[in-house]
C-alpha cells in the first residue's frame, strides 16, 4: 500500500495523501488535505480501486475532479452537463438514420 501512496501522492501534489487502514471488505479511507493541512476530501475506495492501474488511474481522475470542484475551478453542474453530452453523442452515433 505504500507504493500506492507514493503514487498517489505525485499525482496529486501539492495535497498530502493518507491512506487510512483496511476496513472490513479491505476498503480504504483515503484523505487529502491542502499544503496548510485543512482536510479538503475523503473517500473510501475498494481495495480493488487501489491495487489494479486501471482502476487507480480512475480514482486519481476522480479524485483531480473534486479538487477541481473543492477549489472552486469547476462548478458540479458543468460535469454532469459534458457528461450528458458525451452520452448524447455516443448514442447520436450508434443510432441509424431513419
Amino acid at each position: 500500500m505504500e507504493n500506492i501512496s507514493l503514487l498517489l501522492s505525485e499525482a496529486l501534489s501539492p495535497y498530502q495523501v493518507n491512506i487510512g487502514p483496511a476496513g472490513i471488505l479491505g476498503e480504504r479511507l483515503v484523505t487529502l488535505k491542502n499544503p496548510a493541512g485543512a482536510m479538503v476530501i475523503e473517500r473510501v475506495f475498494s481495495a480493488s480501486q487501489l491495487g489494479d492501474k486501471r482502476q487507480l488511474t480512475d480514482v486519481v481522475d476522480g479524485l483531480h475532479r473534486d479538487l477541481m470542484v473543492a477549489e472552486g475551478r469547476i462548478e458540479p453542474c458543468v460535469i454532469a452537463a459534458l457528461r450528458n453530452v458525451s452520452q448524447s453523442a455516443a448514442y447520436a452515433a450508434a443510432r441509424p438514420f431513419v
